[in-house]
């Protein structure tokens, strides 16, 4: 199964109002997985950024300047996403700002049932807790020491994380640990865990043994542990 993690980051709130995509980053998933393969893209958006919005991701006019328009990268962009589940934290924002943009090139637009919505999940999961990308790192205990400022691709890394966290665990992850760890694997072979180099201390106490051995004596033969 093939999942796309994505985030942008515009110059504001509403497509409708003239706001504009100027960045949009991507991670691609399959079966859960990270493949490596990944989507990054900085965008004109043709106006100035005002300065709310280059207070959270930090993208001025004068970097965004040189960057290809949205028309020259939304059938890449299209390509590269096809027909992948898109994983996004507030999916209706991202979702609303896609399709402004694709309509406005004559480009098919992405269908809403096709995104999967990580911020529906933390809520539904934590209710009334916090369900901020940073709220859900500190939950989780993910590494996002490096976040800061807003960008598009770091965010869509963490999230990447946060989602497997929300769907049940980075098992895959865990997995992958254990093949490295013990060599290469066998067709059939069943894993078993390696003694341990040490043996663990008892947790009794040497007179709570010697209770429990006068107690096995006063029963005689017919104790259960005699037999053993």
């Amino acid at each position: 199964m093939r999942e796309i993690v994505l985030d942008t980051e515009t110059t504001g709130f509403d497509p409708e109002q003239g706001d504009r995509i100027v960045e949009i980053g991507a991670v691609e998933l399959y079966n859960h997985m990270p493949t490596g393969n990944t989507y990054h893209q900085y965008i004109n958006p043709e106006r100035s950024m005002p300065q709310e919005a280059f207070e959270v991701h930090g993208l001025g006019d004068e970097f965004l300047s040189d960057k290809p328009v949205f028309a020259k990268i939304g059938q890449a962009f299209l390509d590269f996403v096809g027909d992948a589940k898109l994983v996004i934290h507030n999916a209706a924002f991202d979702m609303k700002f896609l399709n402004a943009e694709l309509s406005w090139m004559n480009l098919p637009r992405l269908p809403w049932e096709q995104a999967v919505d990580t911020l529906a999940m933390a809520r539904q999961k934590f209710p009334g807790s916090p369900a901020t990308l940073d709220a859900l790192c500190r939950r989780f205990n993910i590494d996002n020491s490096a976040r800061t400022l807003h960008g598009a691709l770091l965010d869509s890394e963490i999230l990447a994380e946060v989602y497997l966290e929300l769907i049940g665990g980075r098992q895959p992850g865990l997995v992958l640990a254990t093949s490295r760890n013990s060599g290469p694997s066998r067709s059939g072979e069943t894993w078993k865990p390696e003694p341990r180099p040490k043996k663990l201390p008892p947790r009794l106490t040497e007179a709570e043994i010697k209770a429990h051995e006068d107690f096995v004596a006063a029963m005689g033969d017919a104790a259960l542990w005699s037999k053993t």
